[in-house]
């Protein structure tokens, strides 16, 4: 057996706007029909949170559901829970046609909390985050600089970002170099 580690061990940059990797995080994706109650039922049942609509996410604490796509939901729960919840997703949906994929481990998870954390995301993604646009509850799959990633907003401070863990030493310099760079003011 092996002692799971994340991306960066917890690394932080400080600053007006922080830039840390949250460590261990339950990922599953599953793609089916999302517009079945079962699939939707079991999602809620494993975090506890309304499923999400088109473009949208629920999250509280360390769980929460994320749509990716139209037959796509991402399962967010406790690092440890991850792959009970697959077992529970399978038993719920037996039968039906889906996919279910534990990826813990393959993603890395940053947060970015700050007064101006809004103008970080933005100097590096190709979205409009004008806060008439883009608000707490909605997620954007898109890229930060040359890599792929997912966003959300938790707060009116706070975005949390997923990225693979192949990438997340350059997606952590990327989002500290934009935060240290400082505001821009557009957004304000």
């Amino acid at each position: 057996m092996f002692n799971a580690v994340s991306a960066l061990d917890g690394q932080v940059a400080p600053g007006e706007v922080t830039v840390r990797e949250l460590g261990l995080r339950g990922m599953v994706t599953l793609r089916g029909d999302l517009s079945s109650r079962k699939l939707q039922n079991v999602c809620k049942k494993l975090t506890g949170v309304a499923f999400p609509k088109q473009g949208g996410v629920a999250s509280d604490g360390d769980k929460g559901l994320a749509w990716m796509s139209p037959d796509e939901v991402l399962v967010m729960v406790p690092h440890a829970r991850a792959t009970a919840a697959v077992a529970e997703i399978e038993k719920a949906l037996k039968g039906d046609h889906f996919v279910v994929v534990n990826v813990s481990d393959a993603r890395a998870v940053f947060s970015v909390q700050g007064a101006f954390s809004r103008e970080v995301i933005a100097k590096l993604a190709p979205a409009d985050l004008h806060p008439d646009r883009f608000k707490e509850g909605m997620m954007r799959r898109t890229r930060l600089g040359q890599v792929a990633a997912a966003f959300w907003m938790v707060d009116d401070e706070t975005f949390h970002v997923i990225c693979f863990r192949s990438v997340a030493e350059y997606t952590f310099k990327l989002l500290a170099a934009s935060a240290g760079a400082g505001r821009v003011g557009f957004l304000a």
